[in-house]
């Protein structure tokens, strides 16, 4: 085993999202967002288990990741694209049928006179100030572009994954005055929008880290797991350190497992001497600083040496290991490097 190995459990993804679809309520279409190579766990196998829980709208980033989806999914699935209608993107928008989300007058230029009749949404601003076209633009814009008929008009919640914030309702009422009476389909709930209640779905919502099992979500099932082979062993005596700049000491006789993962592979540097792997139900104390490619593990109470251990699992999910980084779950998951071996789990259709 040369490299660590991610599972992904592609049927606890699927059922993640058909949980949201119900919690989004009747009426109300779940789209899913796959941006990012699906939070880093493979945008191929990941959008047709979505398409086969059911999922017929899909979210992306960028038109290069949309063409990965398309390649995937082939023709039906509509395919949005967050970042727009870029300089450069118009061939592929058209040739593979995408659907840009416009985020300003320069792009709704773009995308009128370069693809007239070519499907579009338009996304607004709310009070993020990140992407979007502004109140002030909107309302100058706005007569011609509902002329056009945008398939969605969306905005973005600042603030979903803290239900108390003021931010949420402030957002919505915004997001009310700028498209009440438009008669156009409307968006305004990723997943932490869907936790926050009926009046945030309006006709479509977008759940991302829902679907992989990571918070707000607190009811997802977890959709991977992570094991990191172990390639040596040696034992430490009392007062010898390990790793770089010896910031770990044995206070006892030890024994030391060098795993191979690092940093290089999105383990954050600043898990040092916090987390803990796993040997089945045995916590394992990682010891030590991680560095780019390796880390040290105490493995002395365990009864021998294993072959693996995990840093993902059962005990310990995305968001807790995230927590220990000072991190949130959406840097772990995307961080998951290339040098992973991807196993996916799917029980036959």
């Amino acid at each position: 085993m040369a490299s660590g190995t991610l599972t992904i459990d592609l049927d606890a993804i699927a059922a993640n999202w058909r949980g949201l679809d119900r919690m989004s309520g009747p009426g109300v279409q779940t789209a899913a967002v796959v941006k990012a190579d699906a939070y880093g766990l493979g945008v191929t196998r990941v959008a047709r288990a979505l398409a086969g829980a059911g999922a017929r709208r899909f979210f992306v980033a960028l038109a290069e990741e949309g063409a990965a989806v398309r390649q995937a999914l082939g023709p039906g699935p509509q395919i949005a694209v967050l970042s727009g209608h870029m300089a450069g993107d118009t061939e592929m928008i058209q040739d593979l049928d995408l659907t840009p989300m416009l985020n300003s007058l320069e792009q709704i230029t773009r995308h009128l006179e370069s693809l007239p009749g070519h499907p579009f949404g338009v996304q607004l601003d709310t009070g993020m100030n990140r992407l979007g076209v502004e109140m002030v633009e909107w309302q100058a814009v706005a007569p011609i572009l509902i002329e056009a008929g945008p398939e969605l008009l969306m905005s973005h919640l600042a603030c979903a994954d803290e239900p108390d914030h003021p931010q949420n309702a402030a957002q919505l009422k915004v997001f009310h005055d700028m498209t009440d009476g438009t008669g156009l389909p409307r968006s305004l709930a990723a997943t932490g929008g869907i936790l926050l209640g009926p009046q945030y779905h309006f006709d479509l919502t977008r759940p991302g880290i829902g679907l992989y099992g990571g918070l707000p979500h607190g009811g997802a099932i977890p959709a991977v797991t992570l094991s990191l082979p172990v390639i040596q062993t040696r034992e430490v005596a009392r007062g010898e350190a390990v790793g770089y700049g010896c910031t770990w000491v044995a206070e006892r006789p030890s024994v030391i497992a060098t795993v191979a993962g690092g940093y290089a592979d999105g383990l954050l540097r600043s898990l040092s001497g916090k987390a803990q792997l796993w040997d089945g139900d045995t916590p394992c104390p990682l010891v030590g600083r991680v560095s780019m490619d390796l880390i040290t593990v105490d493995i002395t109470d365990l009864p021998e040496v294993p072959r693996a251990l995990d840093i993902l699992g059962p005990h310990q999910g995305v968001d807790a290991l995230a927590s220990m980084a000072g991190s949130i779950g959406y840097e772990i998951l995307t961080a998951l490097g290339p040098r992973y071996t991807r196993r996916y789990q799917e029980r036959p259709a």
